[in-house]
């Protein structure tokens, strides 16, 4: 057999591992075994930690290898060395910057919190998917260590059990949240009819968004609300924050946030008594025809009607405001909580020291709201100016929404049915009426709201002959131009 200078590739025989050598050698495969990692101690409780430290190799990422590489990208991967670097870290935090019993289903202590050993330092794959050692020594799909999807808000399991506390309350203000956990939030828990599962539930979103991911509850039928995996990729960093879509697109299929609040932003006229539902990016958007109903008389001749909080200058748009993060000092300076802005409030109503409070029932004032998110966002000079656009812009669309109601009062009951598939102008007013009652629609677009209305009270007038109704208190003539309202806004 000849002999030849080359480079041959040494695979591993568990094929756990890569290695190279440059050498003169017979043309022939050679293999070598080698350990892939080091037996852990009784008490690390089978976790495994890295094969490396020094180049951050899991374990698990000998064959994971895709998953390592998006991982070490993250700030998982930099989570020892961002607590090394913090001056008021204590012993305490070190159990949620490495592989510990802390964010699985382990109760015991393990992993970094048992053994100090430094191959247990950052949020490795073990962290959040559990111990290691069982499916690595038999690697069968029946032991495969899988993460749970649930957030432990009892601090129990998953992400909550790191991401909660005083300088991070993630899961304490997203329990507050709309999104909050299926079992404590019986109204938003998962729907099975009308696609309502794709986003009222992290199980049907995940599969409507096509992401094909194992976790520890998948089709056990929980009612499991959207919890951090369905927003955040444990996996990857292509997105800040780990999202799975950007929050800056503006783009109704492609944005985050939009991808579920924009259900039903149009009447659907094969049943014309439902009204709008989550229609909030396409309105925030503006684009004519995707949101509302368009009558056969709108009045202004433009692709597109928005305001800033639409425009390129909010460059995060809905996050911009509704995930709006700012440490909270007491009157002498001291450090009191972290919000981090997964209440998903814009205006939180806020205590003394300006930390969101578990009751929203306050008023709108300065006083007692925090509106931050409107100066940081771009969108607002200071946040008196937030206030004021917000008390006239509600102001209008509440006067323009009642002299269409008013109008439609008038209109015959026959005009309006929820058995046929005919779609009247009445059914179009209506709707446009209803869009206008979301308190949000004031804020998302006050232009393209109060052109739908002005246009669909000219369009019921016309179709059944009713008479002007009388200016509304503070308003001129019904007919006043987009172009006067933009430059009385500003915009």
């Amino acid at each position: 057999m000849a002999t030849a200078c080359r480079r041959v590739v040494l695979l591993p025989l568990v094929l756990l591992g890569l290695t190279s050598f440059v050498g003169c050698v017979d043309e022939r495969i050679v293999f070598r075994e080698r350990e892939l990692f080091e037996e852990p101690l009784s008490s690390a409780g089978s976790f495994l930690g890295y094969t490396d430290t020094a180049t951050k190799l899991t374990v698990c990422g000998n064959c994971h290898i895709e998953k390592q590489g998006q991982w070490v990208e993250s700030a998982h991967a930099d989570a020892w060395a961002t607590l090394a670097g913090n001056t008021g870290r204590q012993a305490s935090c070190e159990g949620c910057h490495s592989v510990s019993e802390l964010g699985n289903t382990v109760t015991a202590s393990a992993g970094y919190n048992a053994t100090r050993e430094r191959r247990y330092e950052d949020v490795q794959c073990e962290s959040c998917h559990g111990p290691g050692l069982t499916h690595v020594s038999n690697p069968v799909g029946t032991n495969v260590p899988l993460a749970p999807l649930h957030v432990g808000v009892d601090a129990t399991q998953g992400c909550g059990e790191c991401h909660s506390g005083s300088h991070h309350p993630f899961v304490e203000e997203w329990n507050l949240s709309r999104h909050g956990e299926g079992a404590n939030a019986p109204q938003y828990r998962t729907r099975t009819s009308g696609g309502c599962n794709g986003c009222h539930g992290a199980e049907g979103a995940l599969a409507a968004w096509g992401i094909n991911t194992e976790y520890l509850e998948k089709g056990a039928g929980e009612s499991i609300g959207i919890t951090c995996a369905v927003c955040h990729d444990p996996h990857s960093a292509e997105h800040p924050g780990q999202l799975r879509f950007s929050v800056t697109t503006a783009n109704v299929e492609t944005n985050l946030c939009m991808k579920c609040h924009q259900k039903r932003a149009i009447p659907d006229e094969g049943s014309s008594s439902r009204g709008p539902h989550s229609p909030q990016g396409p309105l925030l958007l503006g684009e004519i025809g995707t949101v509302g109903w368009t009558p056969p008389n709108f009045a202004y001749n433009v692709a597109r009607i928005r305001g800033t909080h639409g425009s390129d200058r909010n460059t995060r748009l809905c996050a911009a405001c509704h995930v709006n993060s700012y440490d909270v000092q007491d009157a002498t300076g001291n450090f009191v909580v972290t919000a981090t802005g997964h209440r998903f409030l814009p205006i939180p109503c806020v205590d003394a020291n300006g930390a969101p409070t578990v009751a929203q029932t306050c008023g709108k004032t300065e006083q007692e709201r925090d509106f931050s998110s409107c100066t940081t966002s771009g969108c607002h000079g200071d946040e008196t100016a937030a206030l004021s656009a917000l008390t006239l812009a509600q102001g209008r669309i509440s006067l323009r929404k009642t002299e269409l109601d008013n109008l439609l009062a008038q209109v015959p009951s026959s005009e309006f049915s929820s058995t046929d598939t005919l779609f009247t102008v009445a059914e179009g007013a209506q709707f446009n009426s209803r869009l206008a009652a979301i308190e949000s629609s004031a804020v998302h677009n006050p232009f393209l709201t109060e052109a739908l209305l002005l246009s669909s009270i000219s369009a019921v007038r016309t179709r059944y002959n009713l008479p002007a109704p009388p200016p509304a208190p503070g308003l001129t003539s019904t007919q006043e131009t987009l172009l006067e309202l933009v430059g009385r806004w500003g915009n």
